[in-house]
């Protein structure tokens, strides 16, 4: 196991980067909000196997929260996320402050439209810019050759993906696919909050997903069909609310009626009080 750094400090990650490459090692770098799981986890492991070096940054950003939703109540464990990261083989995590990530008097944001504007976009606002506004400015702290992300945020994968290429960001962005619980459900640090009934009623994001996705590739085309088909098994669980459930093109984000380009069929429900998200894509 190798010895793995853990600095909240941005002028030591940022030479300790300069050290590696200057080795000529390359780095990878897994972005996280911690309370890690096996999800995260993947894009360790997956990380350490295609770099010489890799960091994992650990930072609830509040830039990413509305008003209303759970920043404070976040999971938090940094002793159990770094035993994670180390057995994986991280070589150093950056866990700054909220402080050292955004001065008083900060003011300069990255923004995007049309990929945020729908899915995840409609119902969070400012949680894209957060993103984009974080990310940019992780990217330029660690300055890796390679970033990892997983698909169970699609969304953010395709908007970080086209943010790197609009804004000519020197970072390979790397897409890794869904981790599930052994019954389905995708991984998220926000099943924590979830109790033991409303923990069962949850399986039926995954067995929406396998249903609409089953559609698919038995060749219906009709996207309202296949919703509507989501949707209908969706309500029979009576603690899930649906905030939405939609088929976009899978690199503009925008709704299409007719499956006849690759697509991203995404879901947001609430179990309860949490919010939780799974997705599929076809590629044609």
């Amino acid at each position: 196991m190798n010895f793995m750094k853990i600095t909240g400090k941005i002028d030591e990650i940022r030479a300790q980067v300069k050290a590696w490459k200057k080795e000529g090692l390359s780095v990878g770098f897994v972005p996280t909000m911690g309370y890690l799981h096996e999800g995260h986890q993947s894009l360790i492991a997956r990380a350490v196997k295609e770099n010489d070096r890799v960091v994992v940054s650990i930072f609830v950003n509040p830039m990413q929260f509305g008003p209303t939703e759970d920043l404070a109540s976040y999971p938090r464990d940094l002793d159990r996320d770094s035993a994670l990261c180390e057995a994986t083989g991280a070589h150093m995590i950056f866990h700054p402050e909220p402080e050292e990530m955004y001065a008083p008097d900060f003011c300069s944001y990255v923004d995007m439209s049309v990929l945020t504007e729908e899915l995840c976009g409609l119902s969070r606002p400012v949680h894209f810019r957060g993103v984009c506004t974080v990310v940019t400015k992780l990217f330029n702290i660690a300055c890796p050759d390679r970033a990892y992300f997983g698909q169970k945020d699609a969304q953010q994968l395709a908007i970080i993906t086209r943010m790197v290429r609009d804004l000519n960001m020197d970072v390979e962005v790397i897409g890794c696919p869904i981790v599930r619980e052994d019954d389905g459900l995708a991984k998220s640090s926000r099943n924590t909050y979830l109790t033991p009934t409303e923990r069962k009623a949850a399986l039926v994001l995954s067995k929406a997903i396998n249903f609409g996705e089953s559609l698919v590739k038995d060749g219906e085309t009709d996207c309202k069909k296949i919703i509507a088909a989501m949707t209908e098994l969706i309500e029979s669980e009576p603690l899930a609310k649906i905030d939405y459930i939609k088929i976009v093109d899978a690199l503009s984000m925008e709704q299409i009626p007719t499956i006849d380009r690759p697509i991203l069929c995404a879901m947001a429900v609430y179990i309860g009080n949490t919010r939780l998200i799974d997705n599929f894509t076809t590629n044609l």
